[in-house]
């Protein structure tokens, strides 16, 4: 892998880089925060696609275009008198110092379990005024409960036996059945929430990245899907000329 001094050099460059575009760029010229805003969170989603086929070349660009406008942004809040590549780098570098007194101070930790613990409550003592303050809003609501949870499991509010866990998951669904015979579309709404987040705390329990396993799930379903797809056209000519037995079979196919 490279040096320090040439990754160095290399972020110096794409500095240069942006200063000029900023300067001659009509397209460069006219961005602002509100205008990039939407197209780094498109680059995110574009990396965590490349993450989850195991594509590290495609990694690489989607993490290029990531640090693109890390700088873009650190340019337009140097040309506002607001910030500048250094003070965002030092903030962060003072965040992880401050929040792993095991690492740069005397505190001591056993597991992973209380170095997270210890990290929400060094957050309050940051100033945030409550523990579920750091979960953005505009999360995907899946990662968003996930998220909530750990913070709560954090400062100690979690389950401690799994067979709780599991517990929750069946009462909830006994009430959402109650709903479902009463035919209460908002209360059943409501009681298919709590499923779901259910669900979620129990995959947390367990280790599992619900987001993940989800989209899992999703390219897993694509896959076969698209298999079904194929021999549909191939054998029927289109959808319009099987019923649900025969797709059932070939699902299974493509199970197989």
């Amino acid at each position: 892998m490279h040096t320090r001094e040439e990754q160095l050099q290399a972020v110096s460059r794409l500095l240069d880089i942006l200063d000029e575009l900023r300067v001659k760029c009509p397209w460069d010229k006219k961005q602002t925060f509100d205008s990039l805003k939407n197209l780094t969170v498109e680059e995110m989603y574009e990396l965590v696609d490349a993450i989850t086929e195991g594509d590290t070349d495609e990694m690489k660009k989607e993490l290029g275009d990531l640090l693109m406008h890390i700088v873009f942004y650190a340019k337009i809040g140097s040309e506002q008198s607001l910030f500048d590549i250094k003070d965002i780098a030092d903030s962060i570098s003072d965040k992880l110092i401050f929040r792993h007194p095991h690492i740069y101070g005397d505190v001591k930790v056993e597991s992973e379990k209380e170095v997270l613990e210890n990290w929400e409550k060094l957050k309050l003592k940051e100033g945030n005024k409550s523990v579920l303050a750091g979960v953005p809003k505009g999360l995907p609501a899946l990662i968003k409960a996930y998220r909530i949870q750990q913070k709560a499991s954090g400062v100690g509010f979690d389950w401690d036996n799994m067979k709780d866990v599991w517990a929750k998951i069946e009462e909830e669904l006994e009430e959402f059945k109650v709903e479902v015979h009463a035919e209460d579309k908002d209360k059943m709404e409501d009681e298919f929430g709590d499923i779901l987040f259910s669900l979620v705390n129990y995959a947390r329990h367990t280790g599992i990245d619900p987001e993940k396993a989800l989209a899992r799930a999703n390219s897993k379903f694509i896959h076969r899907f698209n298999k079904v797809e194929e021999i549909v056209n191939q054998e029927n000519g289109g959808f319009d000329n099987v019923n649900a037995e025969l797709l059932d079979k070939y699902w299974n196919i493509a199970k197989k």
